[in-house]
């Protein structure tokens, strides 16, 4: 039988410290007011020291885990979507993987900035379509904090740390992830880069000396650009789907500048109570925001077993893409039967069929 990928395990870590935007007025020249005015950020989560994006992806990972009640040896595969991983190389991934005991799990990372998550979503799902692996481990996840000019106010405060993570399985039910897009524009990739500490660039005194390894961003071109590709994402998403906008239950939007969301929902004439928004609580979390919002949206209730979902983000690179998926809420039933099953279930058709009549 033809293979679904669906989401059965979900969960997230934000550092515990809060950084307000009143404590941002203390070191930089910015006011709550300016801030939730133009980005309708209030507060966001800072990694504190020692606490890096592999450690806060682990704790997410296993939060999800436990959801899907799936055991960390078991699994076949962890990606993790970043722009602030622990070193170049190894990848955070591998760090995950071990810190997790997925000994069996093969693992490397996904860098497309914003649109990390959908696009190791995207990779997970096609790998389970194929019938090469039967599960994947997804996360986002972000230290950003560590990638500020906390002397620019037009980057310092928009983003914050923290991680999201799902399980996605192979089931022969109807539901699940119904599409994925992706697209990208490296023509326009120097408005939201860090200009160095690659190997265009390497570190040295001149570059640290002229802050070339902060987040560098033209606010205005990324905006205008942001909110056209994700509307078209959605519709093409939508569209691959074989739904309408009408179908779709929940908006889980990027949270990257509420302008942004708004901007998305009104291009696309769609009902903004249906758009889930936690940017005023976490910033800019890149990566991490869509898994974060995925976990705090059903957690409240906003996200029900049934509920189309549309997944969208724009990112540095240029990136964007979305997602749309049916939420199944549960493992039970979802998860294909393991190999002492089938074994089991291939005896037992072998003693019906010998079986004196």
């Amino acid at each position: 039988m033809a293979k679904n990928a669906v989401i059965t395990g979900w969960g997230y870590y934000a550092p515990s410290r809060v950084m307000t935007n009143a404590d941002l007025e203390k070191i930089v020249d910015t006011s709550d007011e300016w801030i939730t005015s133009r980005t309708g950020i209030k507060e966001r989560r800072i990694a504190a020291e020692g606490e890096t994006t592999s450690s806060l992806a682990a704790r997410a990972a296993r939060a999800a885990l436990d959801k899907a009640r799936l055991r960390a040896q078991d699994l076949q595969l962890v990606i993790v979507g970043t722009a602030s991983p622990d070193y170049l190389f190894p990848a955070t991934a591998c760090l995950v993987q071990s810190e997790i005991g997925a000994t069996k799990a093969g693992a490397f990372d996904v860098e497309a900035a914003c649109t990390s998550f959908i696009s190791a979503l995207a990779i997970a799902r096609g790998m389970i379509v194929s019938g090469a692996i039967d599960n994947a481990l997804v996360i986002g996840a972000e230290t950003l904090s560590r990638l500020l000019n906390w002397k620019d106010r037009t980057t310092c405060v928009l983003f914050g740390d923290g991680a999201g993570a799902a399980i996605v399985e192979a089931t022969n039910a109807s539901v699940g992830i119904e599409s994925t897009v992706l697209h990208g524009d490296g023509s326009k990739g120097e408005l939201l880069m860090v200009p160095a500490g690659g190997s265009k660039l390497p570190a040295s005194a001149d570059t640290v000396e002229r802050g070339m390894h902060f987040i560098s961003m033209a606010g205005g071109e990324v905006f205008k650009l942001a909110v056209k590709s994700m509307a078209d994402a959605a519709e093409e998403a939508i569209a691959d789907a074989g739904l309408t906008l009408d179908d779709i239950d929940l908006m889980i939007p990027h949270q990257a500048n509420i302008r942004i969301i708004d901007g998305v929902a009104k291009r696309l004439r769609f009902p903004s109570e249906k758009v889930f928004v936690n940017i005023q609580r976490y910033g800019n979390t890149s990566a991490a925001s869509i898994p974060i919002a995925i976990c705090e949206a059903e957690a409240t209730g906003r996200l029900r077993q049934g509920d189309k979902v549309l997944l969208v983000a724009f990112g540095g690179g240029f990136t964007w893409g979305a997602s749309v998926l049916e939420w199944y809420g549960a493992h039970d039933g979802i998860r294909p039967p393991s190999p002492l099953e089938r074994a089991g279930r291939v005896l037992e058709d072998v003693v019906e069929r010998v079986r004196p009549s």
